[in-house]
């Protein structure tokens, strides 16, 4: 039982010493090859670069989620719009095209707003 323990043991300080250096990835591209390798393909096709930063590519995350956000209010604006002028003096459909508008305006502002701090806030952090 002892020397089954001491095995067991063994085992995991080995481990930690062998796992850290195989996940460690910053040697794949000289093992795929160095430039020319399978993974600098893939990057090249993605867009980015070599020398992108975390900031970088947060920054198009970023602007993905902002295109995407500007997307939906044109469709709510223009779905409320449609269902204002398809009212014909029904006071519910227009109560609830004014509903949808005024969320969405409430929704985009705050989305904005939460960008502007964002914006600030990793200027001045990377200063």
């Amino acid at each position: 039982m002892k020397s089954l323990k001491k095995i067991f043991i063994g085992l995991i300080a080995l481990s930690f010493v062998i796992f850290p250096n195989l996940v460690l990835a910053q040697g794949l591209k000289d093992a795929f090859g160095g430039t020319n390798s399978p993974l600098e393909t893939v990057r090249g096709k993605t867009g980015f670069n070599a020398d992108d930063t975390l900031g970088s590519i947060a920054g198009r995350a970023i602007n993905v989620a902002l295109t995407m956000v500007g997307l939906i209010f044109l469709l709510l604006m223009v779905y409320s719009g449609f269902l204002w002028m398809t009212a014909r003096g029904e006071e519910a459909q227009i109560d609830k095209a004014q509903k949808i508008i005024k969320g969405t305006i409430i929704g985009l502002v705050l989305v904005l707003s939460a960008y502007a701090i964002t914006f600030l806030i990793t200027n001045a952090l990377n200063k």
